[in-house]
């Protein structure tokens, strides 16, 4: 069975589907990690029965702890879900291209330090887009510029708020982010090539 960690820091709807979609698959959520104590997502984990490793920033950037714990749990994949800590290199070494995100544009727009949550989403309309989505990438040592794995868009209607373009952005992450974590886990052969999605 693969070995599945989610790093969040709120609320937990996107680690929610995540959970829900591998219960009774090929692969389990053995651990969350989490840096916010008061987070919603601990209770969801507990909820499960998933064990959770809540870290400061002394534990997180400077210790061994999270990466001891993720390797005794034989990770296999870290995946993001609305975790606001940059992951610190030794993380970043230790698992190359096993280390996923998913952003609420279209990267390489509306990237970088900062754009989370709301604030992406009033940037997007704020530019006049027509169209915004999702991105899931590998994380790499820069914010928001690890290599695209899919992304999905949306269009954005005039008068639409960011709150409403979230709510759009939102179904698209709830449909395509367990779906993409699960072909990586268990990829599917090349057909000549082909890369479309």
């Amino acid at each position: 069975m693969k070995q599945i960690a989610i790093f969040a820091s709120g609320e937990g709807t996107n680690a929610q589907h995540i959970i829900d979609h591998f219960k009774g698959v090929s692969a389990g959520i053995v651990l969350l990690v989490c840096n916010n104590p008061k987070a919603n997502v601990i209770k969801r984990a507990e909820k499960e029965g998933i064990p959770v490793l809540l870290v400061n920033k002394t534990t997180f950037y400077s210790g061994e702890d999270t990466i001891k714990r993720l390797l005794n749990d034989r990770v296999d994949l870290i995946v993001c879900a609305g975790f606001l800590w940059k992951i610190p290199d030794n993380i970043l070494k230790a698992f190359p291209n096993k280390i996923v995100n998913i952003h609420p544009a279209l990267l390489p727009k509306f990237g970088g330090r900062g754009m989370y949550g709301i604030n992406v989403h009033k940037a997007v309309i704020e530019a006049d887009e027509k169209k915004s989505g999702i991105t899931i990438h590998y994380l790499n040592e820069r914010y928001d510029e690890g290599k695209i794995i899919l992304q999905k868009k949306c269009d954005i209607q005039k008068g639409d708020t960011p709150e409403m373009l979230a709510q759009k952005v939102q179904a698209l992450e709830y449909e395509w982010y367990p779906k993409t974590i699960a072909e990586i886990l268990a990829p599917v052969p090349q057909r000549g090539g082909d890369k479309s999605r």
